[in-house]
């Protein structure tokens, strides 16, 4: 009839006006904060090269976030964002690739949100340090088919939560997984294995001793106690004088992404950049 349609009519234009007002809001609010309306993205906070010359041992860059290399080699050298390294990080990817190519990502998710890396529980926080910053293991973990060197890879080769500046006795790694052997505060046992490491140093306020003597970049899942073992195996000649200290083959570049909202990764196969998109 006549009158239902009159009725139909006015509810629409009375929809199409909620609508062109919730588009008004919208556009209102990109304007004032475009950033909370980007898609997601991860961003490139760190790079290491374990033989490129430069020794990212537990005491350089980590907790000062001061910049380090450039962006146009962020890929093929060591590398730090200060920007990033100061920016909010709900979650953390790392990534083994070669020239910028996957080869293995695991993606963790922080237990504590809207902190930057350099924050507290974070590489900044060292006394005491030995935060494990994050629960229930990675949410995301792929390797290539054909990826070598994953049995004692460092991040890669063994389960468990990230740990951050983990201190003990005059020893420290910056990032190891807790499913390795992570060891007692006071043990002086040169036995804790992961990215930025220093068998000489004091992991309290991140100091090397002996000019970095002991200091290596990337060291391999082992049991090599400092009583028994002589033998510490890392991968390639990022590292100082120590005699234990043994260069091996480089298994990758290891970058570290880390995003706000993003918590999926690109795949094995897919190509790296300083910014890049979930999927």
């Amino acid at each position: 009839s006549t009158g239902s349609s009159g009725i139909n009519a006015e509810y629409g234009e009375r929809i199409t006006m909620k609508i062109i007002c919730l588009l008004a809001v919208l556009v209102v609010a990109y304007a004032a904060d475009p950033i909370n309306f980007s898609s997601p993205v991860w961003q490139l906070a760190m790079n290491l090269n374990p033989a490129d010359g430069h020794v990212m041992g537990y005491a350089t860059g980590w907790a000062d976030g001061k910049a380090i290399g450039s962006d146009a080699t962020a890929l093929r050298m060591d590398y730090l964002s200060h920007w990033v390294w100061k920016e909010p990080a709900d979650y953390i990817a790392i990534v083994r690739h070669h020239h910028g190519e996957i080869e293995a990502v695991k993606v963790f998710e922080f237990t504590n949100w809207g902190i930057s890396l350099l924050e507290k529980n974070r590489f900044q926080d060292m006394n005491p340090g030995r935060w494990v910053v994050t629960n229930g293991g990675p949410i995301q973990e792929e390797v290539a088919d054909d990826a070598k060197h994953i049995a004692d890879d460092p991040i890669f080769g063994v389960n468990g939560d990230l740990a951050f500046n983990w201190g003990y006795s005059d020893n420290g790694v910056r990032i190891a997984l807790t499913g390795g052997h992570l060891s007692g505060e006071n043990v002086n046992d040169d036995n804790s294995h992961g990215l930025g490491n220093d068998f000489w140093c004091d992991p309290k306020t991140g100091v090397s001793h002996g000019g970095g003597m002991w200091a290596h970049e990337i060291s391999n899942i082992q049991d090599c106690p400092l009583a028994t073992c002589k033998h510490v195996r890392v991968q390639g000649t990022d590292k100082g004088h120590g005699a234990h200290l043994k260069s091996g083959p480089v298994y990758g570049n290891y970058a570290i992404y880390v995003s706000q909202d993003a918590y999926h990764f690109p795949s094995p196969g897919s190509e790296l950049d300083l910014e890049i998109s979930p999927y």
